[in-house]
């Protein structure tokens, strides 16, 4: 079978890697190869960080008004909407994620255009009430220069999305890393965004390995800000190359968030939200809600219909829409999810449900499951799997559930399960994550910001601050006075 080849677009050319290398994209739904792509080297990166810096002075870009930017930004929303199936096919072929989960996901993405389109004229600067009268002074905000964006593999636009969109709001350009597992649908939208109108090398994009392509890119000397968004091993390299040229960060790490269970909570929708937040996209994702906290209570109720409903998901081929589970996207995450349950086991926590590959001929599938844990220190209830695998321990009181939702080195998000609105903001305030979800679990919007405390990382993505994580500040200060300056060895 021929294998679907794919460019890199460095300064609005299409282009192969200097050398001619390539590696090849697996499917995970099979295993097997189907796509192609460059193997960017660090000449490479260079040519794209020198396009995108030169399309950053470019009059071109930087005669745009705000307003203008808006547009442009609008205009490839409605292009992402008019593009929504190809994308969703594109994007579940290359990750192995659900289609009805990247139909989704790929139909919201214009809304959080259409929403950092209007922050575009928006970033104000403010006149400062001096304790001088002879001077005036204000601040403007201003674009950094050159971004760059390292993007993973579970969700690769939407992602972007939430990189791409503020960046340029502000007057930025643009390099995009991809995964070397979900390269495919970056590249389908810088096409769109050509057709959109943006300006040559105001988005490029390189594909490639992290530690040969990633790790150029982040350390090149031109780079003013970088976005990252993986793991927290990855993301010390990528502090370790910002050394190097002094860029900004912004970190969207890994979680290892709890799902607290109260007495008074509809456990029916308890059990549903549960299921949403571990088994959903085959628990690779961030805010995956793998830690749960339930009161002893209802420990017995809550874990007998938990492992029922997860018995009943139905694994598949991810582009089927019955499919409620789909493959693993890497045969490395596999192993890893597979090293888990084997450690889980060794150390004594009780199997409930899964803890092997389902009965399937290809692909890197694995079923839902779920263990019961004896403490909070259990390495399962420490470390983030990214993987369908729940880790649940019972708790007497609402002191001991906040102690041990806290007990972690992540602090991404959280969901809280009660009927007491008073309890509900308590835990809500006292919980030490980014993202908090009363009664629901994993919904995202345009408007909500998104980011961890603690190891999870610093920074935040969408909502009205992000276009401000893509701006520095500038103070400018006016002499008022007709006199002549005083004394040049003493400061004002």
């Amino acid at each position: 079978m021929s294998l679907q080849q794919f460019q890199m677009c460095i300064g609005g050319e299409w282009t192969n890697a200097i050398s001619g290398n390539t590696f090849d994209s697996l499917n995970p739904a099979t295993g097997e190869a189907w796509a192609q792509f460059p193997d960017a080297s660090a000449e490479d990166v260079n040519r794209a960080v020198e396009a995108a810096d030169t399309a950053f002075r470019s009059a071109e870009w930087r005669s745009l008004t705000p307003t203008a930017r808006g547009k442009l930004l609008r205009k490839l929303g409605d292009l992402i909407a008019a593009n929504t199936e190809t994308l969703a096919q594109l994007e579940s072929t290359d990750n192995g994620k659900l289609i009805r989960e990247t139909r989704g996901q790929v139909s919201y993405l214009p809304e959080f255009f259409y929403y950092t389109a209007g922050l575009a004229d928006k970033i104000e600067g403010e006149t400062l009430p001096l304790d001088k009268q002879d001077m005036l002074a204000y601040t403007i905000r201003e674009p950094l220069g050159v971004v760059a964006a390292i993007i993973p593999w579970n969700s690769p636009l939407y992602l972007t999305a939430i990189k791409v969109a503020p960046a340029l709001a502000a007057g930025n350009t643009i390099v995009l890393k991809p995964s070397e597992h979900a390269s495919a649908t970056l590249i389908e939208l810088v096409k769109l965004a050509e057709q959109a109108g943006i300006p040559k090398g105001v988005i490029n994009v390189v594909t490639g390995y992290g530690p040969s392509t990633g790790a150029a890119l982040t350390s090149h000397p031109k780079v003013r800000k970088i976005a990252f968004t993986g793991g927290a091993a990855t993301a010390r390299h990528v502090i370790r190359s910002s050394a190097e040229n002094f860029a900004k960060l912004s970190l969207e790490l890994g979680g290892k968030s709890p799902q607290i269970v109260f007495p008074d909570a509809d456990l029916d929708s308890a059990v549903n939200g549960i299921v949403a937040g571990i088994f959903a996209a085959s628990g690779q994702s961030c805010v995956a809600g793998s830690r749960l906290l339930v009161h002893k209570d209802v420990y017995e109720q809550v874990i007998n219909a938990l492992v029922e409903r997860a018995s009943r998901i139905k694994i598949g081929n991810p582009q089927a829409d019955e499919s409620e589970m789909g493959p693993m996207a890497t045969a490395q995450q596999l192993a890893v999810v597979e090293s888990f349950v084997e450690r889980a086991q060794a150390e004594g926590a009780r199997l409930r449900l899964g803890g092997k590959r389902p009965d399937v001929d290809q692909g890197w599938y694995y079923e839902p499951t779920i263990f019961e844990c004896s403490s909070n220190a259990d390495y399962l209830m420490q470390e983030e799997v990214f993987g369908p695998v729940a880790a649940v321990i019972p708790f007497e009181t609402e002191e001991e559930a906040l102690a041990m939702a806290n007990d972690s080195q992540y602090g991404l998000a959280a969901g809280i399960w009660t009927r007491d609105i008073a309890r509900a903001h308590r835990v809500a305030r006292d919980v030490h994550s980014g993202i908090i979800w009363v009664n629901t679990y994993r919904v995202v919007s345009a408007m909500g910001s998104i980011g961890g405390f603690k190891s999870s990382g610093y920074g935040r993505e969408s909502g009205i601050d992000s276009v401000l994580e893509y701006t520095e500040r500038k103070t400018v200060w006016i002499n008022l006075s007709s006199e002549p300056m005083a004394d040049p060895f003493v400061m004002r």
